[in-house]
């Protein structure tokens, strides 16, 4: 009976961690205001018991599977096994069972590997890489300057096939990332798949400090910023970059949100609000209510934009885009975006340090245009040749469709002018 009884405390605990957190976006803390185990403890002669709700014991039930389960293997499996595992095991399991990609669990290593992310500075070989469930393809999508995979010759449009002995798609991916990561000064194998080549290397982990802002003037006073993820202080770095670049004399801006795969979503509003005065950046519709407005105040940088986008540009690259074409006048250049419409919350669960990833709404433009699965056409297309993966310098207008974006931009330097 007592171990039937540590198996329900366990099993409690394993509840509290997937319903409960310490940390909410605003977003969210009306949303997730009931579902975490209060328990009360009482010291009786039989031994410790809890005390907790019917509601409680009731979810408990529809979780008996799960006890009866870990019983079993207790019980028969033919060696000692790792409770902690078997309990992580159950989390992941149960928001896969979710069905969205982008709902999922992270163990509290990957958490913290996630927000080590966001600083910008972390030990590993130096690559940015898209998944895509489409096709099941793990794609690089940048590859660090002076880091290890830099040296080893790791070109963007490389597919990452195999981190030590996992094969990488995007169920894997955070596996293999996990492998990659590690101790300065020590290998790691990892293979690549280029056209029909496989390119096995073994590269030695280092500190990998991560630019996600860069700026340049081309010619004819049209400024460039490249904007390669929503993350760390990228939005101080833009609104610096923008800054510069006005009191240089810049006529027009083009952004570059090619291959940005998206990232914090109030950053996305940060550098909208640059460009707009008062009025809507984007709606959320949530799982119940009306939809929520998010604002833009007055004050906007008044020049012509032009934005760079292609398939991997998703999430809050699109927010941005959908922002600056319905209220800012921007031109699209390009290839058709992602289609990432919806909004995830990233938050702390139980006491071990885990996290957690979760959908919470779908997002529209300021003119209610849905995103979801559909992303943008852009205005101006411009499909890069087979083979030409954008292995191009920053402002080098050999890129066909930088060069593009730079012809855009100018007729619409001339347009204020006449």
């Amino acid at each position: 009976m007592k171990k039937k009884l540590l198996l329900v405390c366990a099993l409690a605990l394993c509840a509290a961690m997937l319903t409960s957190c310490s940390a909410l976006p605003v977003a969210l803390s009306n949303m997730v205001s009931k579902g975490v185990v209060s328990a009360v403890s009482t010291q009786e002669e039989s031994g410790d018991t809890v005390t907790i709700s019917r509601e409680e014991y009731e979810q408990y039930q529809k979780l008996s599977m799960l006890l009866e389960m870990k019983e079993i293997v207790d019980e028969y499996y033919y060696e000692d096994v790792d409770e902690t595992n078997m309990l992580q095991g159950a989390a992941a399991g149960l928001l896969a069972g979710v069905g969205d990609n982008y709902t999922f669990y992270y163990t509290p290593e990957a958490f913290q590997d996630m927000w080590d992310d966001d600083e910008g500075e972390y030990a590993g070989v130096g690559l940015l890489i898209s998944s895509n469930y489409t096709t099941n393809i793990c794609t690089i999508i940048r590859v660090f300057d002076g880091t290890p995979a830099q040296k080893a010759g790791v070109r963007k449009g490389d597919i990452l096939y195999q981190v030590e002995d996992v094969i990488v798609n995007p169920s894997t991916l955070q596996e293999a990332v996990d492998i990659m990561r590690g101790t300065p000064g020590t290998d790691v194998n990892v293979t690549f798949l280029r056209g029909d080549e496989k390119i096995e290397l073994t590269m030695t982990r280092a500190i990998v400090n991560v630019t996600r802002v860069e700026s340049t003037m081309l010619p004819d006073q049209v400024g460039l910023i490249t904007l390669y993820e929503f993350a760390g202080d990228c939005d101080v770095k833009f609104k610096e970059a923008l800054d510069r670049l006005t009191s240089e004399g810049m006529k027009a801006l083009i952004i570059d949100l090619r291959d940005n795969p998206g990232g914090w979503v109030s950053q996305a509003e940060f550098i909208a609000d640059l460009f707009l005065d008062e009025g809507v950046i984007y709606s959320t519709q949530y799982k119940e209510g009306d939809p929520v407005y998010t604002y833009s105040r007055d004050g906007k940088v008044d020049v012509p934009l032009v934005i760079l986008h292609n398939g991997e540009s998703a999430s809050a690259s699109e927010i941005l885009t959908g922002a600056l074409t319905d209220r800012a006048g921007a031109t699209t250049v390009g290839t058709q975006s992602y289609g990432k419409g919806i909004i995830q919350a990233v938050l702390p669960v139980g006491r071990d340090g885990s996290g957690m990833q979760v959908t919470i709404a779908q997002y529209f433009t300021p003119n209610d245009r849905a995103v979801h699965k559909v992303g943008f056409a852009p205005d101006v297309e411009v499909a890069l040749e087979e083979g030409d993966v954008g292995l191009y310098e920053l402002g080098d207008l050999q890129d066909p469709q930088l060069k593009k974006a730079h012809e855009v931009a100018l007729e619409k330097i001339q347009g204020t002018q006449e």
